[in-house]
């Protein structure tokens, strides 16, 4: 395995870190298989002043992740699809940026044993779909996505491309800021 972003990655606020983590690799070992896709789509969510935010109700047990260490996988469920998201933010901050949607690059195979698709480009297109492929469910809520020793990281990549952005996807309120960023002209986004 790749060595993962460290810790000081994810101590930034969501919305560069949600930026940056566009193109580098999600990488997920299961028990006699290896996953990997490249992140093509994120979103940034803040704290309590931001009204399409988990965190916006305060802190409750299925948020409490978003006011700790930057770096661990923040997990949630909604409409029966679990949301895989890591904590991102600044020195006693609140946030974490969804995983919108991967480039599958490895494990394929296992991936549409997972989630059974006709085409490629509907198996990891959106943040319910990727987390049934790559079997991310409540089990990884809490790990550190920064230790080689987890189930979950996310490592570097050098490739290159054009982000875009836009308002967030699906939320009844949004911030004024665009907080949705993602590599355009990539199959893989979400629709």
């Amino acid at each position: 395995m790749l060595e993962p972003l460290s810790e000081r990655f994810y101590e930034r606020e969501p919305a560069v870190v949600a930026r940056e983590l566009l193109g580098k690799r999600l990488m997920r070992r299961l028990e006699n298989s290896f996953l990997e896709g490249i992140i093509v789509e994120t979103e940034a969510y803040y704290g309590s002043a931001d009204p399409a935010s988990r965190a916006y109700h305060g802190i409750k047990d299925y948020n409490r992740l978003m006011w700790k260490e930057p770096g661990r996988a923040f997990i949630y469920n909604v409409h029966k699809y679990w949301m895989f998201n890591v904590v991102a933010h600044k020195l006693n901050k609140i946030g974490a940026v969804l995983i919108r949607a991967v480039e599958p690059t490895k494990g394929i195979d296992v991936m549409k044993r997972n989630r059974p698709v006709m085409k490629r480009f509907e198996l990891t297109n959106g943040p319910g779909k990727l987390t049934k492929a790559l079997a991310i469910d409540k089990s990884l809520n809490g790990v550190p996505v920064t230790s080689r020793e987890s189930k979950i990281t996310i490592a570097d990549n050098k490739i290159k491309f054009e982000t875009g952005s836009s308002h967030r996807i699906g939320v009844k309120k949004d911030l004024e800021r665009k907080l949705r960023f993602y590599i355009k002209d990539n199959k893989f986004v979400s629709k």
